[in-house]
């Protein structure tokens, strides 16, 4: 006779509902609810709707479950809460996955887009799979979902897949609940979905002739060439106009990279990472690469590939193996990947658009049927300070929910006027668009409106107020004044630190370095760029900044280091040189001129046009392309960063440098790179570390563009331990303006719910965008 534990009955039989907030839709949660409940002996339902996800389960082994459910949760899921409370019993049998419920506001998000599986990967090289070869494979683990959602619950009616009917074999599939393409709302076969254009083997074999290919992916097109190729990559540049920024390479995997660039462990892992980022790596000297694929830089940005496409082009180089051990072993091919955007304009993302925007660039255009409703370039990342850093937000990323403090206001952020992200808040979640650019011109103008309508109707949040720049001029200010939204102003350099407050959850007052090109400062005229400030809430408090430097020219000296060097030289009192010293520039003279009577020559505490004055005394990068060149170049040439003694002066919270700039002229460049790095990060140090040691603290906050900088970074962090502070950096925003909106939107929402703004609160409303 058996003495267990007699069932309980019916009436005692306990039943739950969880609603599962956060990332949900889209990664095979459904099918892992109804797996789990199986396994448990629990009968019931689950379904998505507006809120996430929810469902109710039945029977004894309710906590069993909830545990397997937190802790065991699909690969590309991210939970945020779980909310539970019985119900009454139903006695039910079995366990059932129902069809989605819509018809609220949204209270969950679509994943970002993610790289091929391993499972789909196998069938894509097995010759025996219906799926061999196909170049639109995917599952609930993995393939575009944010570029291909039109608005939420995340059903296939509502992405651009609705116009491809599923053959039976994939409808099967697709309503099985033990099959890994349950719901997988792309899904599809080579009998009933989207085609190629042209066969991968004509693909590989135009960019092995050196043809430039325009490639339709999942956000846009990408132009692509043999890297190694340097006619074809010269001829990429001449037609793309773009004289000397650095192209990102795609490799076949980590085997390949590493003939590419040296890599540590934290690199590695993040090249392979499922969000597929180009990662900014330090590139080998015996790299067979065209050296006009990143001009000399000492660094490349490698990625790996992400798409079906992308690996059916390497597997063709392979010969075609079976089985995906290959992608284990070195590969030479390697492929530049460029974002097909003439002009700096918005991303290609239709194929009849494509032939004639990039009719002059590429030789042929590959697109396929299945539409592209976001565009979505590559995220960009490097590892700094043993950490990834976010160059660029962007696929992988976008529209990833950042976490705040505490819930808020519904406040749209629009970022200031290069490397435009747009911000929106819902609740406890700051959700960060995809990168835009540089709203400078009509078309990208055309793509923050474009972004801004697909978020907020993505996420069905109407903002009460919307958070811009100070700068008057800026087309985000303008586009933030047309919304008919109450409007929030925040100065651009306590945006770069709310930012990183946001994302690190700090609630308390934070003492920070900002250091970038240019911010307008709160007085509203000035030109800010080496801050050091004290953020407490909604105030900030400038506490130094580093000395001013005149700028001959105005903007123009952001593109012609020289004119900075001029500029150091003429505060050294060595104005007299100038002529002689620039001989070889055509407008030497006049600014000289300009110089000496303070005409045309704005003063700026600007760190970057410090890098620009110590590029331009080295003979490095004396006239750049793009943004951010000199500095770049200049920490290329970095192997052992010194310090200078006596380098800097401190007088009443301003930081003066000239010593350090005296000592670089005439100097050998690499000599004088490792001594401006070494200098600066000591001086930086010295001036902040004291600071921030008698306000009680115990790190500092460092943002803006030159915290991009890995070698100012890490040799800054090892200058504080010698004071016991920490560096906080960015980690889930763009430390450059891409993470503005981020910071703007802290700030405004922290405004708009104790009223201390300017503007009356008003009713939340949709938003209108006069043309």
């Amino acid at each position: 006779m058996s003495c267990g534990v007699a069932p309980p009955s019916p009436a005692t039989v306990p039943r739950h509902r969880a609603r599962v907030r956060g990332v949900v839709q889209g990664v095979g949660f459904r099918p892992f609810v109804w797996h789990l409940a199986r396994h448990h002996g629990l009968s019931g339902w689950v379904r998505n709707d507006d809120q996430g996800l929810v469902l109710e389960v039945e029977g004894t082994a309710w906590a069993e479950f909830l545990s397997d459910l937190r802790g065991q949760a699909p690969a590309l899921a991210r939970i945020d809460t779980i909310d539970v409370h019985p119900v009454p019993a139903q006695h039910s049998r079995g366990f059932a996955i129902e069809a989605s419920h819509a018809g609220g506001a949204a209270a969950t998000m679509i994943g970002p887009d993610h790289d091929v599986c391993p499972d789909c990967l196998a069938e894509l090289f097995d010759p025996a799979d219906r799926r061999h070869r196909y170049a639109f494979i995917n599952c609930t683990a993995c393939g575009p979902r944010y570029t291909l959602t039109r608005c939420l619950p995340y059903d296939r009616s509502r992405t651009s897949m609705a116009t491809f009917p599923m053959c039976p074999d994939c409808a099967r599939e697709y309503a099985d609940p033990t099959n890994r393409r349950f719901h997988a709302e792309p899904t599809a076969c080579p009998v009933c979905g989207p085609q190629l254009s042209h066969d991968p083997a004509d693909i590989l074999q135009q960019l092995l002739d050196g043809r430039i290919v325009a490639l339709k992916g999942i956000g846009g097109f990408h132009l692509a060439c043999d890297a190694r190729n340097q006619v074809a990559v010269a001829r990429l540049r001449q037609r793309k106009q773009r004289d000397a920024k650095p192209f990102a390479v795609m490799v076949a995997g980590l085997a390949a990279a590493h003939q590419w660039a040296h890599l540590d462990a934290a690199e590695a892992a993040l090249l392979a990472d499922r969000h597929r980022p180009i990662v900014v790596l330090p590139q080998r000297l015996d790299a067979d690469l065209a050296p006009g694929v990143s001009e000399d830089l000492g660094t490349v940005g490698l990625l790996l590939p992400y798409t079906p496409l992308h690996h059916l082009l390497f597997h063709e180089a392979a010969g075609r193996p079976c089985g995906t051990d290959w992608l284990d072993a070195p590969h030479t091919l390697a492929l530049v990947m460029t974002s097909a955007n003439p002009g700096g304009e918005p991303l290609v993302i239709d194929d009849a658009e494509a032939q004639w925007r990039l009719a002059d660039i590429a030789d042929s255009v590959v697109g396929h049927d299945r539409a592209i409703l976001t565009r979505c370039d590559d995220s960009v990342m490097r590892v700094i300070a043993g950490a990834p850093a976010i160059l660029r937000h962007a696929r992988g990323h976008a529209p990833r929910a950042i976490a705040l403090p505490h819930a808020v206001p519904p406040i749209l952020a629009v970022g200031g006027q290069k490397k435009v992200t747009v911000c929106l808040t819902r609740g406890t979640e700051a959700f960060l668009s995809q990168h835009i650019g540089d709203v400078n011109d009509r078309a990208t103008y055309g793509f923050l409106k474009e972004t801004v309508a697909h978020l907020t109707g993505l996420l069905a949040v109407a903002p009460v107020a919307v958070a811009h720049d100070r700068h008057p001029d800026f087309m985000t200010t303008r586009f933030a004044r047309e919304t008919k939204l109450p409007c929030v102003a925040v100065q651009h350099h306590q945006a770069h630190l709310a930012a990183l407050a946001a994302e690190s959850g700090i609630m308390t007052p934070l003492t920070g370095l900002v250091l970038d090109g240019y911010g307008l400062g709160a007085d509203g005229r000035s030109a800010w760029g080496g801050e050091l400030l004290r953020l407490d809430g909604t105030d900030c408090r400038r506490l130094g900044h580093l000395a001013p430097l005149a700028q001959p020219g105005g903007d123009r000296a952001a593109r012609e280091p020289w004119r900075m060097a001029a500029a150091a030289l003429h505060a050294l009192g060595r104005g007299d040189s100038l002529g002689q010293r620039f001989a070889d520039r055509p407008d030497a003279g006049r600014v000289a001129q300009m110089l000496s009577l303070g005409i045309n020559a704005p003063p700026t505490t600007s760190c970057g046009r410090l890098f620009d004055a110590a590029a331009g005394l080295l003979g490095v990068r004396p006239v750049t392309s793009f943004e951010g060149e000199a500095a770049m170049a200049l920490e290329g040439l970095v192997d052992t960063p010194t310090v200078l003694a006596g380098g800097w002066h401190l007088d009443d919270g301003v930081l003066d440098l000239r010593p350090l700039l005296a000592a670089l002229d005439g100097m050998n460049p690499r000599s004088g790179a490792n001594l401006f790095h070494g200098t600066l990060a000591a001086a930086l140090a010295d001036w902040a570390g004291p600071i921030v040691r008698s306000n009680g603290e115990t790190e500092l906050a460092l943002s803006g563009g030159c915290a991009s900088n890995r070698v100012l970074v890490e040799t800054l962090a090892e200058s504080l331990a010698g004071y016991g502070l920490r560096l906080l950096v960015p980690r889930k925003a763009p430390t450059n303006d891409g993470g503005l909106s981020l910071g703007q939107a802290w700030v405004a929402a922290q405004k708009v719910a104790t009223g201390s703004t300017n503007t009356p609160p008003v009713d939340p409303i949709t938003l209108t965008i006069e043309e």
